[in-house]
């Protein structure tokens, strides 16, 4: 089975502190996600501008990379108490769009 990469996409909600995100996010979120069995790899990027555009605004503040081995397993993970949590938390920080992805090959 080929392994799955989700691109999620979010600003933070008004009245969030970008600080208070950053540091629940290296605490809570980045080291849950990674200790998954399911997870190759999390990552969360902070999106400082647009190529070639030093005025335009980006669209979104946060890139998250999560790169799924198994996408059964990943279900099963994101289902439990702790992982609901830690969902539950993100959910009052940003309205995120998840984004399933298939990579082309040559």
């Amino acid at each position: 089975m080929a392994a799955t990469r989700l691109i999620v996409l979010f600003n933070l909600k008004p009245g969030r502190s970008v600080a208070d995100y950053e540091a629940w996010a290296r605490k809570t979120d980045l080291p849950t996600v990674n200790g998954l069995k399911s997870v190759a790899e999390f990552s969360v990027f902070r999106v400082t501008g647009l190529l070639g555009d030093d005025v335009a605004r980006p669209p979104y503040q946060y890139v998250e990379i999560i790169d799924v081995k198994d996408m059964d397993c990943f279900g099963d993970e994101v289902n439990t108490d702790a992982m609901r949590r830690i969902a539950a938390d993100f959910q009052d920080w940003a309205d995120p769009v998840f984004l399933n992805t298939a990579r082309l090959e040559a």
